[in-house]
């Protein structure tokens, strides 16, 4: 057979075997990335889920987020977060994994929501003003594959957060500007002209809606990986110098 004769042949092998990685790139992707469904509709849920580099889509999930009497914050945002991944359930597909989170502002023992006013508002704002509060956290995870048992994993994250003594006038541009409304405790962390926090030492992305590392361990324990460095991701993205993320990373739930 002549070098011209075995070209055809050759572009045939080729052919295959560009198949056949093409073939194995996909079973790759197929066993290591379990696609996510997150049951939140937060653009900054959404914004640090990415980070991970895991494949999502969303879910909006609507439930009652009444409290239960006498519930306490930390019993509270974990029932919400299992309650939202389990509201979206149906709307799964079988090999999903679906996260839930729910967070909430305390202090003094109560619970600050999301102000259904601008006076409102104003009046969390001041509350908090010159104070250190809490943000807790609830992220679960659920798996609920036809072919497995079902897998409901969740965490709580508690954050302190002292808050900067912020003037009245700033108050008032930061609620025009309609970014506190949707908010728990009428604020944003990330907010590049209110910038209501003075200094932290806790997870920057908990309190932010959701609390990546702890997420990530969960994740790993119901059977899926990350496809980035979450800690180093996310750091990275927030330009904060995240003190705890190791201690979220090789805890055990």
């Amino acid at each position: 057979m002549t070098e011209k004769d075995k070209r055809p042949f050759y572009c045939a092998l080729g052919e295959i075997w560009r198949k056949l990685v093409v073939l194995e790139l996909a079973l790759v992707v197929m066993n290591e990335i379990t696609p996510l469904l997150l049951a939140s509709n937060s653009p900054r849920r959404r914004e640090l889920l990415a980070l991970g580099g895991w494949m999502f889509s969303v879910e909006v999930s609507n439930i009652d987020e009444t409290r239960l009497p006498g519930e306490e914050a930390f019993a509270y945002v974990r029932r919400l977060a299992e309650e939202k991944a389990r509201a979206v359930q149906g709307k799964a597909h079988p090999e999903q994994v679906i996260v839930g989170a729910d967070t909430s502002v305390v202090i003094d023992g109560d619970i600050l929501g999301k102000p259904v006013s601008p006076a409102e508002a104003w009046e969390m704002l001041t509350r908090l003003r010159g104070r250190t509060h809490q943000v807790f956290t609830g992220v679960a995870v659920l798996r609920a594959s036809p072919n497995q048992k079902e897998t409901l994993l969740s965490q709580v994250v508690i954050t302190d957060v002292p808050m900067r003594n912020y003037s009245e006038e700033e108050m008032r541009r930061y609620i025009r500007s309609g970014d506190p409304m949707d908010k728990a405790g009428a604020y944003g962390i990330q907010n590049p002209n209110f910038q209501p926090v003075a200094d932290m030492q806790g997870c920057y992305a908990s309190v932010m809606g959701l609390p990546l590392c702890a997420l990530s361990v969960l994740l790993r324990q119901a059977g899926v990986t990350p496809r980035a460095s979450v800690a180093g991701a996310c750091q990275s993205h927030l330009r904060y110098a995240c003190p705890v993320s190791q201690t979220y990373l090789h805890s055990t739930n």
